[in-house]
This record gives C-alpha cells, structure tokens and sequence, in this order.
C-alpha cells in the first residue's frame, strides 16, 4: 500500500546499478537530501535486490514490483505512485507519468551518437523526448548541458534548472595506499585517466600523447572498464608505461589522486565531470581537454589541451613533469575551486525546485 501522506517519491532504480557517474549523483544527491526532509517526507521507491546499501533516517526506501530494469521504471513505478510528484534522479523518467520531475545530465547521444549502442541510443532519445513534453522540470548539472538539452529537445531556458555536483563523496573517503604497491607505482611520476573506454571519452589523444615522449620519465594509470552494453568501445594499443585497471575501490581511486602528478581528463564531450571535481580536492594537478563543460568545472585551476591535438597534451604533461612549481600552483587553485561544489548545496537547491512542484 502506497503511503499518499508523503509528498514526494523517488525513482531509486539507481540503487540495482553499477556505482559509475549518474549513480554516483543520484547516491550523494539522497544521501544529502536525506539530511534535509522530513520523516515521511519521501519515499524512494526501486526494484527488489538492490546492489547499493543505504542507511537514509528520513527518506523510507520500499523494494517493490514485479519487474527489473527498464520495465520496473515503465510499468511497475507509475502504478506504485499514481497523483504525487515523481523525481528520477538518473536520467530516466517513467513514461506513462505526467507529475514528474527528471535530473538529465547531458545530450550526448544527440551530439555523440557514435559513442552509443543503437539500442542505447533509440531508449534514451524516446524517453528524453517524452521527458521534455510532460515533465514539469528538467533538472541538469552544467549551464553547458542547459543549453544542449534546449537545443536538441526544443527546451525554453525556463523548463530547464541547473545544479551542479558536489565534492564531499570523496572527502569522506579513506585512502587505501595499498594499491600503490598493487599496481607497482611509485618509482615513477604517474598519471591518472579516469572515464569508460567510449569514444568520446576519447582515450586514444593520452595513447598518442604519449607516443611523442620519453615513456621512461613517467607512467599513465587509465582507469575505468568498457561497458560494452552501454558504449562503443575503442581498441586501445597499451605503451609499456601505461597500465589499465578496469574498476578500483573508491578508497583505491582516492590513493591515486593524491599521489599522482595530474589528472588527465581527455573528454571530446561532457555534462559535467566530475573526476574533475575529484581530483581538485584531492590536491591532483588537472589537465583537462579544452571543452565547455570542463571549462565551467575547473575555471583557472586546470591546464587546458587541445582534444584533437596529441602534441599538445604532450607538451602539456612535460608542463607539469618539468615545472614542479606549476603542479603546485595547480593544486592550490584546484583545492579552492572544489569548495564551490557541494552536494549539500545541490540537495538544497534541488529541494527547492521540487516543494514548488509537489
């Protein structure tokens, strides 16, 4: 039986996913919102089994339904919730509900279909569709993805609000330096590659960056697996000096931050980044493609490269190699850059924008 003395219900679907970007929002976005309901306030509804554990005081979490996957969020959730105001944090809305709200967090699979499965490509674009007739907010995560969202699905600025992420998911983070000795790090300067193996993640600029160097003076960690459900993978031919990981630990992927000699974020296309982010707290020097979205995040706390151009990126990491004293100015202009990312805030503000509509 439906509690319809609360307000407002969440799509936690997230919570049966594997723990990568938008799941990563969606986790620390209730997590802080919890802090800021009341009891009964919201109930988060997802599918039976869920992956992720969560200890929320305020928002009551119910396992319900019939169905997995797309068809729990199809079918299952609008019946659940009939008349009171829905909020999916992770992209996708229910299609058959009209009293909704929806975090979308880029336009990538107009501006990069390439990076994406067909079959990827076809959902998103029906539901993102649907979305911008009937939802009454779309919420995104940049003033670039505003603006994307407005082009492609036909959006006035107004239907569209803005929050960004936040930092504290990994200040809260204990580091586990073991990986260090694990992975054989530590002789060498290193740097790290954080993001999926897509296209549009555009790994194959470090590959040729690199070719252009001295692979004896350094190593380049790349980090992330291939979702090949999701996203085109690209073939990748590994230098001696560059190692992949596939997925670590968050308290794995704390270690590197804050023992590598920079960040380097290649990305063609992004909504927000927020290894980015990450990396600022952590005191790791930034080196980022020269894109909107990464602009927006990083300000003047990062050294900017051409996407399309490996001799710059290579010009770059001999940047940081060379100049200690630019590392360092990097990680002080990083670390006062990352305070004005906060979930709290972002919880505030989309709390906000949810009581107008509930």
């Amino acid at each position: 039986m439906v509690d319809m003395r609360s307000s407002l219900f969440l799509n936690a679907r997230f919570l049966t996913q594997p723990l990568t970007g938008v799941q990563r929002y969606s986790l620390e976005l209730l997590n802080a919102l919890d802090g800021l309901f009341q009891p009964g306030q919201a109930i988060a509804y997802c599918p039976r089994g869920p992956k992720m554990k969560v200890g929320w005081k305020n928002i009551r979490l119910k396992e319900s339904g019939w169905f997995k996957g797309n068809l729990w969020e199809q079918l299952d959730l609008p019946r659940i919730i009939r008349g009171t105001l829905l909020f999916s944090p992770a992209n996708i809305g229910s299609f058959f509900k009209r009293h909704q709200v929806v975090t979308i967090h880029d336009a990538s699979v107009y501006a990069y279909p390439e990076a994406y499965t067909w079959a990827f490509r076809w959902k998103y674009k029906i539901i993102y569709e649907r979305m911008a007739r009937v939802a009454d907010q779309i919420i995104t995560v940049s003033e670039f993805s505003k603006r994307e969202l407005q082009h492609w699905l036909n959006l006035v600025p107004e239907r569209i609000s803005v929050t960004y992420e936040g930092r504290e998911h990994i200040e809260r983070i204990t580091a586990d330096s073991r990986v260090l000795d694990r992975l054989a790090l530590g002789a060498k300067p290193f740097f790290i590659v954080v993001g999926s193996n897509s296209p549009h993640k555009n790994l194959k600029v470090v590959l040729s960056a690199n070719a252009l160097l001295d692979q004896d003076r350094y190593e380049i960690v790349m980090i992330g697996g291939d979702f090949s459900r999701v996203f085109h993978s690209t073939h990748l031919d590994l230098a001696a000096n560059i190692k992949k990981t596939g997925y670590l630990s968050d308290e794995e992927l704390k270690a590197l931050y804050c023992n590598s000699a920079g960040l380097i974020f290649p990305s063609l296309y992004e909504g927000f980044g927020l290894p980015l982010v990450e990396a600022m707290t952590c005191n790791c020097p930034v080196l980022c493609s020269d894109i909107p979205s990464s602009r927006e995040v990083c300000g003047e706390a990062a050294l900017y490269f051409d996407a399309e151009q490996p001799e710059d990126l290579a010009d770059k990491l001999e940047m940081i190699l060379d100049n200690p004293a630019l590392a360092e100015t990097l990680k002080e202009r990083g670390a006062q850059r990352s305070r004005k990312f906060s979930w709290l805030k972002t919880a505030q503000e989309t709390k906000q924008i949810l009581e107008k509509y509930s």
